[in-house]
């Protein structure tokens, strides 16, 4: 069994998402560091409103149902929409991957690994970051 350590940092988060969940589900261990720096494409005003509404129109935050505001949390949920968390085998997959907010002392001298084109590379594409995005819905990063 491996052990993948992936930067966020400027990943779309999709992507980045979708190759985590793969590599999860063919047995290897997922690790996704800096996830406040992940990016989301769309204007910032479009994204806002979608996440507000799953956030505090669909339900109540008192009972539920909840979404994290949390940048790591965020990052986890995005990931667990790509694998069947209610079957074992998808179960099994998505408690390989883990997700950080920067990189953990433990995992200072590992080496990083990019999945993904910075969307910086993308000339006309709309993105802000998830930290922002967790900030202006009440998280803390």
């Amino acid at each position: 069994m491996t052990e993948i350590n992936i930067d966020a940092t400027g990943a779309v988060a999709g992507r980045m998402a979708s190759y985590a969940a793969k590599q999860a589900l063919l047995g290897s261990t997922v690790n996704i560091f800096n996830c406040e720096n992940a990016v989301i494409s769309g204007s910032f005003p479009v994204v806002r409103a979608r996440y507000y509404k799953l956030i505090f129109d669909i339900g109540r935050p008192e009972k539920g149902p909840f979404r994290s505001r949390m940048p790591d949390r965020f990052v986890r949920r995005i990931v667990r929409g790509m694998v069947q968390h209610k079957t074992g085998r998808g179960r099994a997959a998505f408690e390989r991957v883990m997700c950080y907010i920067g990189v953990p002392d433990k995992f200072k001298d590992k080496k990083l690994v990019k999945v993904s084109k910075d969307a910086s590379d993308l000339p006309r594409l709309k993105y802000q970051t998830i930290g922002k995005l967790c900030t202006s819905l009440g998280g803390r990063v």
